[in-house]
């Protein structure tokens, strides 16, 4: 019996992934993206693929958590990564790209394999069949309205306002306290100000400079609720400590008395590794982030894992509405993928693409689906998708936060990412394995001499070779 078409909704990199890993399963696939027929205001092709904003991909650094994204989404064959290779240009150690020859190749991968067949229109409703949704932040306003139709008025958020998460390992605990206002909820950290270093903060956002990407669709008006920092500095000099800043409630223990002011700290994972600015979502360009919130008592060697952002966007909200590998509830055919669904930048993008095509494949094989454990980077990707609070969820990049601590503490940080990847690179094979995916790339190059699908990966055991740590737990 033929096998029932699949509908991709987007050709951006997550489309572009899902229908590549549902092709290659042998499923026929209709791969709608409706540029150029209708646009956006930040595409300038029909290309897919196409990078509205950085040429880079970030980090190949095995040691850093997007290098070893690129590492788990090569062993699935990532079509990105392949293009990538095609397309680079000389970037230290990230990888970055030709934005035109990259889209082209992502076009003729997409447009030259027989299973698939490329469309050109504007989709308005939710496809009926198995499909997978992954029209970026971007979505149509008649789609996203019938996405919203179907998830609820609490299901999709048009207004994206992001604080800055910091690695709790980095903070000064000799100054910043864990305490609740009058002594409830005690799961807050706080970073106390005397009056002069509230001062100096205050006049530090004044100075700082503030992010305009020069694109319309990046300038949105501000929610009263949600207003950024540097916006609230300008309303006077006390409107921050009377706002996010607020010291009610708080007392600091190393002097016994309330605090000029408070930044304050929410975890934002269960390990408690992964800690947000509560109320600090921002605009500052990243440089300036990096001063001035440094500047805040306790802070000073914070090491940032998001940086803050405040931008339109559309995202689902996942832990409310979707099951953990991105479908509906009542509609186990129906997954959605790619930024729409609160992953951060390109290659997590992509590799949410890469799993919804996996998934899909094994639902409708009648498989239960799978996804990775979260000592990989992928998998904690997941988790925190799945497992966030529903009423504070925020989009999310890949960062070493997000995978299970290691059992042993240690404060050389290279130490500890080596750690990190070469655990996760063994846990990944392993899950592989006993998914009974077959790996289809080599590890991770060292240079710039190999293809990431060069290797040809035949066994599993290649996988775990990308960082090499015996021992490791």
């Amino acid at each position: 019996m033929a096998k029932e078409t699949i509908v991709v909704v987007g050709g951006g990199l997550a489309g572009c992934e899902a229908a590549l890993q549902l092709a290659g399963a042998g499923h026929s696939v209709q791969l709608v993206e409706m540029r150029p027929s209708a646009s956006t205001p930040a595409h300038q092709t029909d290309q897919l693929g196409e990078l509205v904003c950085t040429n880079s991909f970030k980090s190949e650094d095995p040691c850093n958590a997007h290098g070893q994204l690129k590492r788990e989404m090569a062993a699935l064959g990532s079509v990105l990564l392949q293009s990538a290779d095609r397309s680079r240009v000389p970037a230290g150690a990230a990888l970055a790209v030709d934005r035109g020859l990259f889209a082209a190749e992502m076009t003729r991968r997409v447009s030259e394999h027989p299973k698939i067949r490329l469309d050109r229109a504007e989709i308005t409703e939710i496809p009926s069949g198995p499909s997978i949704i992954a029209t970026g932040p971007l979505t149509s306003d008649r789609l996203s309205s019938a996405i919203r139709t179907e998830l609820g008025d609490d299901g999709l958020a048009f207004f994206d306002s992001i604080a800055p998460i910091v690695d709790v390992e980095s903070l000064d605990r000799s100054v910043v306290f864990a305490q609740g206002r009058w002594e409830q909820d005690p799961d807050y950290l706080n970073c106390p100000f005397s009056r002069e270093e509230y001062e100096g903060f205050v006049e530090a956002v004044l100075e700082a400079d503030v992010h305009d990407s020069g694109h319309d669709w990046d300038r949105v008006p501000f929610f009263e609720g949600c207003l950024p920092i540097e916006e609230l500095a300008t309303r006077g000099p006390d409107t921050l400590r009377f706002g996010p800043m607020k010291p009610i409630g708080l007392v600091d223990p190393r002097t016994g008395r309330r605090p000029y002011a408070v930044t304050q700290l929410r975890r934002e994972d269960r390990a408690g590794q992964m800690w947000n600015l509560v109320g600090f979502q921002t605009r500052l360009r990243i440089g300036d982030q990096k001063r001035v919130f440094r500047t805040i008592p306790g802070l000073a060697e914070a090491e940032f894992l998001r940086f803050g952002s405040i931008h339109r966007n559309s995202y689902l909200n996942f832990p409310a509405r979707l099951t953990r590998h991105g479908s509906l509830r009542h509609r186990p055919d129906l997954l959605f993928a790619g930024q729409l669904t609160g992953v951060e930048g390109y290659t997590e993008s992509a590799a949410s693409g890469i799993v919804a095509g996996i998934n899909l494949d094994r639902i409708l094989s009648g498989v239960e689906p799978v996804l990775p454990p979260p000592t990989t980077v992928l998998g904690g990707l997941y988790r925190y998708l799945a497992e966030s609070d529903p009423r504070h969820f925020q989009p999310m990049n890949s960062n070493w936060g997000l995978v299970d601590p290691l059992s042993e503490r240690m404060r050389d940080k290279r130490v500890k990412r080596q750690k990190l990847a070469a655990r996760a690179a063994r846990d990944f094979a392993s899950w592989m394995e006993s998914a009974g995916l077959t790996p289809q790339a080599g590890p991770h190059r060292s240079d710039h001499e190999t293809p990431w699908n060069g290797g040809g990966l035949g066994r599993v055991e290649d996988v775990r070779g990308a960082v090499s740590e015996p021992g490791v737990r």
